[in-house]
């Protein structure tokens, strides 16, 4: 793996992070604000973002800022909105052609800068409110997203899977918000709120591609400045471990059922065994030769899709399969079987070495993207660590199949959650 080097400055309320790459034709901005999961801020939180990339100032509508990026050579604009740990992380992603590689020398670098800025310190305001129309599309948009979420139930399992089982824990929340929290929204206080969040957040922007360091500090330095300000941290409290595991089974008109387990890992990023659970997650359920795989959809028939997933800096592991109704004790029997047998070290040496070179591929593939290389090094915001790239792909090779069994040993069953439907057997 060739070396990436991120170079990372403190500017104006924000930091910079530069990687100088040839590897890609066009060149990406990511700015990224965190903050702490709150109940009284997630749903405004979720709102804003989409708001700003509706209009700005300069570009009143929709379609005249739709249509600038055309003209800007087809550059995209997207949002997207993520929770890590207890952690809503917002992010803008613009990407845009590297004029090196067009026969117009338009200074594409900085156009795309100064649209950013645009996008995020002009919005459409009027007085000290944001445009009205933005807001109530905008926030009939919001609503319909929330409840697309219930309409797909494989999604809408694992929400609640994670309200029932991080119940009291900022975890709970949705990451765009709750559906009865849209309407007390108005352009008014969602604009105290755009205030509020661009002088608390800790912000990065992340400035990927064929770029010289020097000219992005520059151009960053005359369009992006904000006032300095310490992030808010999440304070972390003790988690009180439930005595017994909790069981939750919900009726809904489906012909599948949704079968989602909880475990706690006890693990987070930058824990010295992060990468031994990787692995771990890797053999037990995380790709196609893992033992859920295997022994739930392969060998039993029992799932029409399963897999395990970590959320790594929560230390939380998620089983998700979809079974049919009558199959649930059995299912959930092998299932448990699978972390038994991880526990006392009953893999093969072939699944050891074949889940390292399948994480190391995923690696590589998602570094082959700008974006993906942005979501990888960001781990490091939000963790407050401070691992190179190539620490992860070594980390892994180095780790033992014994460091596997003593994660696998520290892996805790929490709340086992199954959507059944209403004809199922009782």
């Amino acid at each position: 793996m060739g070396s990436t080097t991120e170079k990372i400055t403190n500017m104006h309320g924000y930091k910079l992070h530069v990687i100088e790459t040839n590897k890609y034709k066009t060149n990406t901005f990511v700015w990224k604000m965190k903050a702490p999961l709150t109940k009284e801020d997630v749903t405004k939180r979720a709102l804003l973002p989409q708001v700003l990339q509706s209009s700005s100032s300069k570009y009143p509508t929709t379609t005249a800022l739709r249509s600038y990026l055309d003209e800007l050579y087809g550059a995209t604009l997207f949002i997207d909105l993520a929770k890590k740990g207890e952690y809503h992380i917002i992010s803008f992603t613009l990407e845009i052609a590297n004029e090196k590689f067009l026969s117009d020398p338009a200074p594409l670098l900085k156009k795309g800068f100064e649209l950013l800025s645009e996008v995020l310190t002009k919005p459409n305001v009027s007085g000290n409110a944001f445009d009205q129309e933005t807001v109530n599309k905008e926030k009939r948009t919001l609503k319909q997203r929330i409840q697309s979420v219930y309409d797909d139930k494989m999604r809408y399992s694992n929400v609640r899977l994670l309200k029932e089982m991080c119940k009291g824990e900022p975890y709970a929340l949705q990451v765009n918000g709750e559906a009865e929290d849209v309407d007390a929204i108005t352009a008014s206080n969602l604009y105290d709120y755009f205030k509020k969040a661009f002088s608390e957040d800790e912000m990065d922007l992340y400035v990927i591609g064929d770029v010289k360091e020097e000219e992005v500090k520059s151009i960053a330095n005359e369009l992006l400045s904000f006032e300095n300000r310490t992030p808010k941290k999440f304070q972390s409290k003790e988690i009180l471990k439930k005595e017994q595991v909790q069981e939750i089974k919900e009726e809904q008109d489906v012909k599948q059922g949704k079968l989602n387990i909880g475990y706690r890992t006890n693990i987070v990023y930058g824990d010295s065994d992060y990468f031994a659970l990787q692995l771990f997650n890797g053999i037990f359920g995380g790709f196609s030769h893992s033992k859920l795989f295997i022994n739930v959809r392969e060998k039993a028939s029992l799932a029409y899709y399963v897999s395990s997933r970590l959320e790594s800096h929560k230390g939380l592991m998620m089983v998700m399969s979809g079974i049919d109704l009558k199959n649930y004790d059995q299912a959930v029997g092998i299932i448990r079987d699978q972390l038994e047998a991880m526990k006392k070290g009953d893999f093969t040496e072939q699944e050891f070495v074949q889940t390292k070179a399948v994480i190391r591929n995923q690696i590589l593939e998602t570094i082959d993207t700008s974006r993906g290389l942005t979501e990888i090094l960001y781990h490091n915001v939000v963790a407050g660590k401070d691992i190179k790239l190539e620490q992860w792909i070594n980390d892994m090779e180095k780790t033992t199949m014994d460091e596997i069994v003593a994660v696998a040993n520290k892996i805790e069953l929490d709340t086992i959650y199954f959507l059944t439907g209403t004809e199922a057997a009782k």
